[in-house]
């Protein structure tokens, strides 16, 4: 046992799962340090607003891009990585601009027709910020790329305490949804910069300068699997993933939205601070045994139990104690939001083991699969909220129903691709 300890911490996977752990954690630590005086400022209703406004960003974010920066991994020469950099930032450009003619010329009807009313001030946030989050995933691919993982972990780390700083500073000036809003936007663009100015100081400086070798539109052909299948699932997913804040938006209070989004918000912790972590050091090292004729299979499962013996602690806990922990910490309002946290701890807790499945599915091209697997769950989702709602005809009760169909679908999906691996 000792000696495969000490293999394991040898191993420059665990040093660089370490790197970007230690990253996550810090970022992760640092919001919630900021948590209990950011509650008590803004309020559930507040918090609602923000929530509705990132559900409806994370839903059109997905078409930024159209997921090609996620393709930055795949490429032997760097040079065509640097191609599709290129085309995802001319891309994010187009995309932005239209979304914000669309919106101009159509923010009433959009917003009387979704009930989007609590964010309607900010809604031309949502072009800068779409734009601002391709310039993070650029960054962010390519310091996977080249595993500069402390890059990625110092500027986690750093927007997290510039951010919470500025949400807790102006809320105590105007606890306005205005100011979690825009500060949630401008994270982006922070991180992008901190990121590439890591980059200007090493020797990937050039990325930023070097032209590609191949033709852009030859580029964006040979990998167009990213914007026929792989941006539809996104979207799918985010789509399906944003519908418990849309809906409880629409059938409910703004309040009930604030008890999700916080809920959602603490439980996303282990599963950010341990699964993205594991999640960017497992993609390049999967495409790796991929290339050399390797089954995946042992990888893929190695690291689901890994990660299941890693992180079942705090969701036990959350699942036992979640109301009286959130009541305490963030103030008698929130215990709601511990009530949300007791069901949504199991299927967060799926979502965290099944991460490396996720990240094994353009290496193993199921992208075509996965869209309609997509399709089929997401269709799932909603059945399952309305039958919550009819059910209970309560908050909790849609948030009971989507959990427990969202444990299912996760299990599906990982025996599929353990399959195919």
């Amino acid at each position: 046992m000792l000696n495969k300890i000490q293999q394991l911490t040898k191993s420059n996977f665990a040093r660089n799962v370490a790197i970007v752990a230690t990253g996550t954690a810090g970022a992760q630590a640092i919001a919630m340090a900021f948590s209990p005086a950011i509650t008590r400022i803004y309020g559930p209703d507040t918090f609602g607003a923000m929530g509705t406004f990132i559900a409806i960003f994370e839903i059109v974010s997905p078409l930024a891009a159209l997921s090609y920066p996620i393709a930055m991994v795949l490429p032997e020469k760097d040079s065509d990585a640097i191609g599709l950099a290129k085309a995802s930032l001319w891309i994010a450009l187009l995309s932005s601009f239209i979304a914000t003619l669309v919106l101009l010329t159509f923010k009433t009807p959009i917003v009387n027709t979704f009930n989007l009313k609590a964010i309607e001030p900010y809604i031309l946030l949502l072009p800068a910020t779409m734009l601002f989050s391709v310039l993070v995933a650029i960054a962010t691919q390519w310091t996977i790329r080249k595993k500069l993982f402390k890059l990625k972990a110092w500027s986690t780390i750093m927007q997290s305490l510039i951010i919470n700083s500025m949400k807790t500073g102006f809320g105590l000036i105007n606890p306005a949804a205005m100011i979690l809003i825009a500060t949630t936007s401008l994270g982006y663009l922070l991180q992008a910069a901190l990121i590439w100015i890591g980059i200007k100081t090493k020797k990937e400086s050039a990325f930023l300068t070097k032209e590609p070798d191949k033709p852009i539109l030859d580029l964006l052909k040979e990998y167009k699997d990213f914007a026929y299948y792989r941006t539809p699932q996104i979207l799918l997913n985010s789509t399906s993933q944003s519908l418990p804040i849309l809906m409880l938006a629409n059938l409910f209070t703004p309040a009930s939205v604030g008890f999700y989004v916080l809920a959602r918000t603490v439980l996303f912790v282990p599963t950010t601070l341990i699964g993205t972590s594991v999640g960017e050091v497992f993609y390049p090292k999967f495409v790796e045994a991929v290339r050399q004729g390797l089954s995946g299979r042992y990888l893929l499962i190695k690291a689901c139990i890994s990660l299941a013996a890693i992180g079942c602690a705090p969701y036990i806990i959350l699942i036992i104690f979640g109301p009286s922990i959130f009541s305490t910490i963030f103030g008698e309002n929130w215990f709601e939001a511990g009530e949300y946290a007791r069901w949504m701890s199991a299927w967060l807790f799926v979502v965290l083991v099944t991460r490396p499945i996720v990240a094994a599915i353009p290496a193993l091209s199921l992208q075509g699969l996965f869209l309609a697997f997509e399709i089929l769950s997401t269709l799932l989702r909603i059945a399952a909220i309305f039958v919550g709602y009819l059910w209970l005809n309560t908050a909790l009760g849609a948030i009971i129903a989507f959990s427990l169909i969202n444990i299912v679908i996760y299990a599906i999906l990982a025996g599929w691709v353990i399959r195919k691996s």
